[in-house]
């Protein structure tokens, strides 16, 4: 449910660990946001560093970190392979899960415009943060590097899109930017044959091939009118490949990066491989991803190959993630450990225990110990999970059903809404206790003076607000759930409407017992017109449920006799 952005700046110094460290450290201590990965280069004098968190948590880190390269890298002494200009030489931020890109280029220029003012840096916006269509690209901005950047900002065209129109001497001149999603991919073939692996490289990366004349291998290139080499495009977009032998494994890889999953995802780029190398007598054994990637872009593979098989695409996460497993093969090499590969995964080791990952005989005990949470909103949200997942049930055994073949993609469709609906009612689950802390750790803060009797004021009544939002949404998707169980009762398979029929009473307990909760946390609100809002919405909903439920439950009754 949370916003993720990926951020990987490249520090002007690869050789001086002290330095790197203090860079680092300064990501690690920032809150809401996890260092992934540090890559120093000792040849280029450069480390490029990955980190991932939520937007304003990981502008906050990027600028201190760049901050603090701004105060222990001098770029009047910096020597090295790589092109540079900055202390801090580039910062993409990059979308991970359940943001856009514009949202990201907004948080891009939201920090290039306080690396500008606060640390007095001159900053370049590129890729999709470009503020000039010239821009876009990194090299036209890096162009001359950290020598040439001193006249370059003299001239008009090249003014700074935030910070001075001069070189900061010391800390030179940074790029920050907003890029998609890359993907290192890796394509294991059942030969030993680099030739072959570059052929079938060839045949999908999007710059393709040489055109030659005659034969495709030894013929005369074809060049244009610069005298440049005309290529011939592979089949995948947004795709650069090549064909090389991997001797620890003793075979042959497509090694691939995916510079833009949302044009060619990981399964896609899989099948297309598969497909041309089967042309040339070749098979895919498997497939390897080198770094991280993000979650969807797993649960998209499962629903492609599910679909594939005309199979209900509305399962569970880990399932979806088994499907996708095993259809690229990706545990071939070694095992898959989808806490190391998957980001979200990574980030959510250290949330602590979470009441959702608990037994059914362990959540039961911890709601009935002396502790006031989970109390009834965390068990509103479960009642209303336990119900929606019961309509999706009936939903997915509806896409299997013999003689319902041509069905499967209607059932699906229902079944994939269920499962949306299941998790973001498990998220509330915990969400709920959550929001009964924040009431608590207010009413903990100090009042010692009369700024803190303030803060903790303010603190109170705004946690208040939101242990009263959380029963709202539990509401919201308790009712919005109904219409699953409401239409497996009507369309559904007819041996387990009971089962849908039990989901809808578990949905209406839910909208019920939510809106108790939601009623009792306003006690002591002082924004009365906060809660009437929503109180009169509560009003609605819980008339609107009792309405479903009586509905659903008339249909059932008579698909039970009927039957």
């Amino acid at each position: 449910m949370k916003k993720l952005i990926e951020c990987v700046p490249n520090f002007s110094e690869g050789q001086d660990m002290e330095v790197i460290d203090s860079i680092t450290s300064e990501i690690e201590a920032a809150p809401g946001v996890k260092l992934l990965d540090v890559d120093p280069g000792k040849a280029t004098n450069r480390t490029v560093v990955t980190f991932v968190g939520t937007p304003e948590e990981v502008v906050e880190a990027a600028f201190r970190a760049i901050r603090k390269a701004s105060q222990l890298i001098d770029m009047s002494k910096h020597k090295g392979a790589h092109p540079r200009m900055g202390a801090t030489d580039v910062c993409p931020l990059v979308p991970v899960a359940n943001i856009g890109m514009d949202e990201v280029v907004t948080y891009a220029h939201r920090l290039a415009e306080r690396i500008g003012e606060e640390l007095d840096i001159p900053v370049y916006c590129y890729e999709n943060a470009a503020l000039k269509p010239e821009r876009k690209n990194l090299a036209n901005c890096r162009s001359g590097e950290y020598e040439g950047m001193a006249d370059k900002l003299k001239k008009p065209e090249w003014a700074p899109d935030f910070g001075p129109a001069r070189l900061n001497v010391r800390s030179g001149v940074t790029a920050v930017g907003a890029r998609d999603f890359l993907v290192a991919y890796n394509i294991n073939l059942n030969t030993t044959s680099t030739r072959r692996a570059n052929a079938i490289a060839f045949d999908v990366r999007e710059k393709g091939r040489v055109k030659r004349q005659g034969n495709p291998i030894t013929g005369k290139i074809v060049k244009d009118e610069k005298g440049d080499p005309v290529y011939i495009p592979g089949s995948l977009r947004a795709v650069k490949g090549i064909g090389w032998y991997i001797e620890e494994y003793g075979i042959a890889q497509i090694s691939m990066n995916l510079t833009n999953i949302a044009i060619t995802p990981v399964h896609v780029a899989f099948d297309e491989v598969a497909e041309k190398a089967a042309k040339r007598g070749i098979r895919v054994t498997g497939s390897e991803l080198v770094g991280l990637v993000p979650l969807k872009a797993m649960l998209d593979a499962g629903k492609y190959f599910l679909a594939k098989q005309k199979r209900s695409l509305g399962v569970s996460e880990a399932e979806l993630i088994k499907i996708a497993v095993k259809s690229m093969g990706l545990d071939d090499l070694k095992p898959f450990n989808q806490k190391e590969k998957i980001i979200e995964y990574m980030i959510a080791e250290d949330e602590g225990s979470k009441l959702v990952d608990m037994s059914v005989a362990g959540f039961a005990d911890e709601t009935a110990s002396e502790s006031a949470a989970p109390g009834g909103g965390s068990v509103s949200a479960y009642v209303a999970a336990l119900g929606v997942s019961l309509g999706t049930m009936v939903a997915n055994l509806s896409s299997h059903k013999r003689g319902w073949d041509e069905r499967w993609e209607e059932f699906s469709k229902w079944a994939e809404m269920g499962q949306a609906f299941k998790d973001e009612l498990l998220f509330l689950v915990d969400e709920d206790t959550r929001a009964f802390n924040r009431i608590m750790d207010a009413f903990g803060m100090s009042k010692a003076s009369e700024a803190d009797r303030q803060a903790r004021t303010h603190a109170i009544e705004e946690a208040t607000k939101y242990a009263i939002e959380v029963p709202y949404r539990i509401m919201k998707k308790a009712l919005a759930s109904m219409d699953v169980m409401e239409a497996m009762v009507e369309k559904g398979n007819p041996n387990s409407v009971t089962d849908a029929g039990v989901g809808a009473l578990c949905a209406r307990t839910a909208v019920r017992g939510a809106f108790l909760n939601m009623k009792v946390n306003a006690e002591g609100l002082q924004d009365k017109g906060f809660f009437d809002r929503l109180y009169q919405e509560g009003l609605e909903m819980e008339a609107e449920a009792k309405r479903k439920e009586a509905g659903i439950l008339a249909m059932v009754e008579e698909k039970i006799k009927g039957g």
